[in-house]
């Protein structure tokens, strides 16, 4: 599927949008998860590509970035996503963080469109962890807990909520006062009348919580251990807040790539660098060739390392709104 009438100038140039273009851009919740799902299922049918990414560090640790190339075969295009975090060592505040992503139309061989990648990896982290979600948690699910209030906790429950309908209580761990005023935000915006209960309690409320989505920063001193969850229960990592307790000691690892984890998740390793062997991995899940929980009482660690191709489908996506809208503006770069 490729909309190269609206989305690709003809002349060559690059339609270059910012921060502020795809702000005023409206999507649904629905829209970005079936967008995502879709990603997933054709990389499964072997029709997309996903290599994986490249990263470099510093011995110091103080940045971070990430080099991801993909083509999705659903929209027949190419991109580039790049990702670069600097001041690790510090505070939230003081620390930056670019990422963009580059698009080119497989079919024309033109460019498609250059943009801010902040809002669309807001959006497929999110959507990506409410699919783990959904396809691993039992049937009686009822209870979800969000820890973090970061860009990734935000929009979390307002995803779980797209694909759990039936979540009746919504648990938030959180300490930054502007974070859980934004969570209440978010979901009143998108699911009105629905109200988090802000816990203090870590082990009370993990032991009560059907899904866990742990999306707090490094320096969180947020740690659910294994022994916490209840059984039957689903514990969905995206950035911290998990102990590696609960990788360890699961009944079954569900991850969005395997190869992913094994480079993103080092911090989880034993004491000999190990990481437990992947069960089951999203995309083969949703394609039903691999099933997520064989068990009721099982306790599921699910590990979100997000995949480009999700970006590169997402991306195309806002790509078709911002040319319908007329929004960006068009580069001559190679002229």
């Amino acid at each position: 599927m490729t909309s190269q009438d609206t989305v690709t100038p003809h002349d060559g140039t690059l339609r270059v949008l910012s921060t502020g273009d795809l702000a005023g851009i409206g999507i649904t919740l629905t829209d970005v998860v079936d967008t995502v799902e879709q990603a997933y299922r054709t990389l499964a049918a072997g029709r997309s590509d996903n290599p994986r990414k490249l990263t470099v560090k510093p011995a110091d640790g103080h940045s971070v970035s990430y080099a991801m190339l993909g083509r999705d075969g659903v929209r027949n295009v190419v991109a580039v996503k790049t990702s670069y975090k600097h001041g690790l060592d510090r505070g939230r505040e003081e620390q930056h963080y670019y990422t963009t992503l580059s698009i080119y139309d497989d079919v024309t061989g033109l460019p498609v469109a250059m943009m801010d990648c902040g809002r669309i990896g807001s959006l497929r982290t999110p959507a990506a962890s409410a699919l783990l979600a959904r396809e691993c948690a039992g049937p009686d699910a009822r209870t979800a807990l969000v820890i973090g209030t970061g860009t990734q906790g935000r929009l979390a429950l307002p995803f779980l909520l797209t694909t759990l309908p039936k979540l009746e209580r919504l648990l938030l761990s959180g300490t930054h006062p502007a974070g859980i005023a934004a969570v209440r935000d978010q979901l009143a915006r998108h699911f009105p009348g629905r109200e988090p209960e802000l816990v203090t309690d870590l082990r009370r409320a993990a032991g009560q919580a059907d899904v866990i989505v742990a999306t707090a920063g490094a320096h969180t001193p947020a740690a659910v251990e294994a022994g916490w969850l209840k059984p039957g229960s689903v514990a969905v990592l995206v950035g911290h807040g998990l102990a590696p307790s609960t990788l360890h000691r699961a009944g079954r690892v569900i991850a969005t790539s395997e190869a992913q984890m094994r480079v993103t998740g080092t911090d989880l390793a034993d004491p000999d660098g190990r990481l437990p062997a992947v069960d089951a991995e999203l995309p083969a899940v949703l394609a039903g060739a691999a099933t997520a929980r064989t068990a009721p009482d099982q306790r599921i660690f699910a590990y979100n390392s997000g995949l480009v191709v999700t970006d590169i489908a997402l991306g195309h996506r806002f790509a078709q709104l911002a040319a319908e809208q007329g929004l960006g503006t068009e580069v001559a770069l190679w002229r």
